[in-house]
């Protein structure tokens, strides 16, 4: 049997933090986005909302920034050793999350098969972030039928990793799922729940016990 995993980024790939803070501590913002991280969290305000306020902090925002918020932000241990596990056994890994597409592909370089984000538009803007490819927690789903789609799976062979509201609809909607430093909302819902630094640990609870898939 084949198995998609699913990986969200902010606070399950990235401890305690998320791609919005790690960019807006590149240009000294930390306060403002602490605030829309708020909002959002609150449910005052929604994805796209969200993202329109982003940008418009980020008006000075260039690759360089981009780049170093990635290579300093606070990852998980052991992301490229499972996702090329992953791989050695046949099976497919894919990130799914709602922050910035241009920082969400960057972990194609770390060995994710797909990697899809909110589509912004390419660093420095100079246009708006255009509605339609916002992200939603809904969303999240639409993307990953698309995947088994893609890799000839479904969402029983699916495996979602989270640990948000946001992830709450793909947890739903696939049959294993992996709470990773969760909310206790989403830990409740979840079929295996892991507190720690590492993502080895976490992919192990629900790691397919067969033997990997040798390379022809």
């Amino acid at each position: 049997m084949t198995t998609l995993h699913l990986f969200d980024l902010d606070g399950t790939l990235m401890f305690g933090s998320a791609a919005p803070v790690e960019i807006s501590r590149q240009l000294g913002l930390t306060a403002e986005i602490a605030e829309l991280e708020r909002a959002f969290g609150a449910q005052e305000i929604g994805p796209h909302q969200f993202s329109v306020a982003a940008q418009s902090l980020w008006a000075g925002l260039t690759p360089e920034h981009v780049r170093t918020a990635f290579e300093g932000a606070p990852w998980l241990a052991g992301i490229r050793e499972v996702w090329q596990e992953i791989r050695e056994r046949g099976d497919y890994c894919a990130v799914i999350s709602l922050s910035p597409s241009f920082f969400v592909e960057l972990l194609l370089e770390w060995g994710a098969h797909t990697a899809h984000g909110s589509l912004f538009p390419e660093v420095p803007f100079t246009r708006p972030v255009d509605a339609a490819g916002i992200l939603t927690p809904e969303g999240k789903v639409t993307v990953a039928d698309r995947l088994c789609a893609q890799y000839g799976v479904n969402r029983g062979d699916c495996v979602a990793y989270g640990d948000s509201l946001t992830d709450l609809a793909l947890f739903d909607a696939v049959p294993r799922s992996v709470a990773v430093n969760a909310r206790p909302y989403l830990a409740e819902r979840a079929t295996h729940v892991y507190t720690g630094r590492d993502l080895r640990e976490a992919y192990q609870l629900a790691a397919v016990a067969r033997p990997r898939v040798e390379a022809s």
